[in-house]
This record gives structure tokens, sequence and C-alpha cells, in this order.
């Protein structure tokens, strides 16, 4: 078949593997210019190691752990006041995403043709394919659509309705960047709170000239999600106002960071994953919330299980949706439990 996936970040790829050992002709296309290049560390626990071995990464995963030996709690001064074990953070195994995102690129690149810096703007469908129209390129059919392109989905938002519908905050926003290691940290990371749900947290691990910085503060609804980084800037130094320690710095360093993104504790949340020859996957129908910390790993084994299910079932693409969905939701529906467990946590 021919098989259109939008998303070229984690699921994406991943997909795109899958279908390609199992016959399937597959585009994959970004909105992002090239591959990108910001996001936390990821970790991966439990059943994800399977999927890593079945993509052949395993191993080239491994070798860009980062190697954390655990975080030390600090307190509103920056003094030490407890510490965590390194799984907390960082599972099993911890990698940098964009070692992850260019290790899937550089294994699918010579059978997959990648577009980046264009976009789906139009879906229509019937019995006999899917004609897709792109911002920049000509529209083209296809047998299959797959959304994965995170929580802000364009395939979810033009099949199954608007963001509103689909993605519900769990109170808790924040920002990421990274700067120089201000605190010589060597393979470990330091919590910082300055009030219940304001707090940081930073780690340097695989350049130790470098220190990765998270934000976290409360907030009401996903709306700064969607505005441009002056006003993501902005309401992060209004909630992190009066802070001490070296807080100032970090917010002063954040104004040249070329890596600067933002995010929000959210999920998404819909009835169903498919509609006719189009599906989600990932983020895009199913995001747990960083606060989970098994996005990727959801991600990574619902790209394994979608292309387990299209080639059990001859490309009968209405029964591997159903089946797809039904051995997946069970494993969604607990993440997004401990997502939202997380993310009450972190207020505290």
């Amino acid at each position: 078949m021919k098989i259109l996936i939008s998303g070229a970040s984690v699921a994406g790829p991943a997909l795109a593997y899958f279908l390609h050992r199992d016959g399937h002709r597959v585009t994959v296309v970004e909105r992002a210019p090239a591959l990108r290049q910001s996001g936390w560390a990821i970790d991966f626990r439990g059943a994800v190691f399977k999927v890593l071995e079945e993509l052949d990464i395993l191993s080239e995963v491994r070798a860009h752990a980062t190697g954390m030996t655990g975080t030390d709690v600090l307190d509103a001064d920056g003094d030490k006041i407890d510490e965590l074990p390194a799984d907390v953070f960082s599972g099993e195994l911890e990698v940098p995403k964009r070692d992850l995102t260019r290790i899937l690129h550089a294994h699918t690149a010579d059978a997959v043709r990648y577009v980046f810096g264009d976009s789906i703007n139009r879906i229509e469908q019937d019995d006999s394919g899917v004609r897709v129209g792109f911002e920049r390129a000509d529209p083209e059919s296809y047998d299959l659509v797959v959304g994965a392109d995170g929580i802000y989905s364009v395939v979810r938002r033009l099949v199954f309705g608007p963001h509103a519908e689909a993605v519900h905050h769990l109170g808790l926003s924040g920002a990421g960047f990274s700067t120089a290691n201000h605190l010589g940290l060597d393979h470990r990371g330091a919590l910082w709170q300055q009030a219940p749900g304001r707090r940081a947290y930073l780690y340097s691990a695989a350049d130790p000239d470098r220190m990765s910085v998270g934000f976290f503060f409360p907030t009401d609804s996903p709306a700064l999600d969607l505005l441009g980084r002056a006003e993501q800037e902005r309401a992060l130094r209004e909630h992190l106002a009066g802070g001490g320690w070296i807080v100032p710095r970090l917010l002063a360093d954040m104004a040249d960071a070329s890596d600067f993104y933002f995010f929000s504790a959210a999920q998404v949340r819909i009835d169903h994953w498919s509609a006719g020859r189009v599906v989600l996957l990932g983020d895009a129908g199913y995001c747990a919330s960083p606060t989970s910390g098994l996005g990727t790993s959801q991600a990574l084994i619902g790209a394994s299980t979608l292309a387990r299910h299209l080639a059990q079932t001859g490309g009968d693409h209405t029964r591997a949706f159903e089946d797809y969905e039904w051995e997946m939701r069970p494993y969604v529906t607990e993440n997004q439990e401990r997502g939202r467990t997380g993310a009450e946590r972190f207020a505290e």
C-alpha cells in the first residue's frame, strides 16, 4: 500500500521502518524544515526494549545513554535537602531525544521518502483511498494516512475535530532550553522548588560544558502552547518572579537559547483513534503527558502494534485499526492515569 505519515519525530519514523519492512511504500511529511533538535532527554522502561530490538537500534541507542547518577533536591535558596535515585527521572535507559530522532531517521532515510518543510492542509477520503492536500506540494492520493504529528496534530484536527475537544490540560506548563553548565553538574540533576508548582529541573550529561534547564509552573489552560515565544517567555518570567538562587541568571540565558521550547502537561483523549482510512499514532491519538514518563515508549509500542496488525490482517485496514486500538487502549489508559498523578505531584 501507499501510506502517508504526518510527523517525523519518534512515532512516525518508527512506523515507517516497520511499514517499509512489510513491503509498503511510505512517505513521511514534517512541518519543520529539518529534524528537530529540541526536547528533553527521554527514558525507556519495560516492554519498549523489545520494540527497540525490533527496530534494530537498541545497541546504538544505548551508546547515547546519559548515564545519570541521581538528582539533588534543592530548597528555594538552592541548598540540598534530599536526593532521588537515577531511575526516578531516567528510567532504565535515558537518551537525549535528538539522538533517538536522528537514529530513527538514519535507519529509514534510504528506504522512506521524507518531505520536510511542508504540512497537510486537506484530507478527503472514500472507499478507494485518501486525497491529501499540502501547504506546498501538489495534492496526492494514498491508501492510508497516519497522524503521528503530536498533541496538536493537524491530521486529528482535520479528520476528528478541533483541538479543544481532544486536548485536556493537567494544570502544569513549562519551558526548556540549554545553557552553560553554571552548576558544574556531572551526569547529575538538580530539582529546585520556589513555591508549590514552581520548579526547575537542571541536568548535564553528554556535554560537561552544557546544562539542560526545565522550568515548570501552574497554568489553568493550554492556551500558551499556541502563542509565540515572546508571550511564552513573558508568562514564565511572571510566574517565576522573585525566584532566588540562580533563577535570574537562567532566565537571562533563556532569551539567547536557540533550542527553546514550550510544553504543557496535557493529554489527548478521544473515543476512536481511526476514521475510515485515517489513523492516529502516539501523542496525536493518546498523549499521556510528559508527567507520565512513558510518552516515547507508548509511541514506539504503538508503532509496532499498528504495523503488526496491518500485516496480520493482510492490509485490511478497518480490522487492523480496530485490533490496534483494542490492544493499545488498556496500556494507554494506565499511562494516562500515571500522567495525571504525575502532574498532581509536580504541582504540589
